[in-house]
């Protein structure tokens, strides 16, 4: 076998070796509008598992963004919203229960950010992400 067979050889090996052990996980926002893709790390297990066990379940199917503040953020997740008549306040429904927090000073808010809601420091010290709303 010739040398830059070899190396092609190790370099698309390590390559299979590397992907094998990500655990990166990307997931696909459908939308009338289109679609949004985001990654579920590896560094925040409890949070990837969450999304992924709920969207299995189809907890997300047909939910509405309740929430839109032009230019900061849109926030989802509430199953009432499913149902919900127009001008009906959303926000407060959720699975039922929190998930550990998991800050990682690797990963921070920008845009294009997935993130969990949670309430804040005073109720919350514990800083678990709200999914009993």
């Amino acid at each position: 076998m010739n040398r830059s067979i070899a190396l092609l050889l190790l370099f698309v090996l390590g390559l299979v070796t590397s992907c094998a052990q990500k655990k990166d996980y990307v997931v696909t926002f459908k939308t009338e509008f289109g679609d949004m893709v985001a990654i579920l790390y590896d560094e925040t297990p409890k949070h990837k598992e969450n999304f992924i066990k709920l969207a299995k379940e189809h907890y997300y199917d047909s939910l509405l963004f309740h929430r839109i503040i032009a230019g900061f953020m849109i926030q989802s997740g509430d199953p009432n919203s499913k149902k919900a008549k127009p001008g009906e306040p959303l926000g407060m429904g959720g699975p039922g229960y929190t998930v550990p927090a998991e800050i990682n000073a690797k990963f921070f808010h920008e845009k294009g950010s997935l993130s969990a809601a949670r309430l804040g420091d005073q109720q919350n010290p514990e800083k678990a992400s709200s999914m009993i709303r």
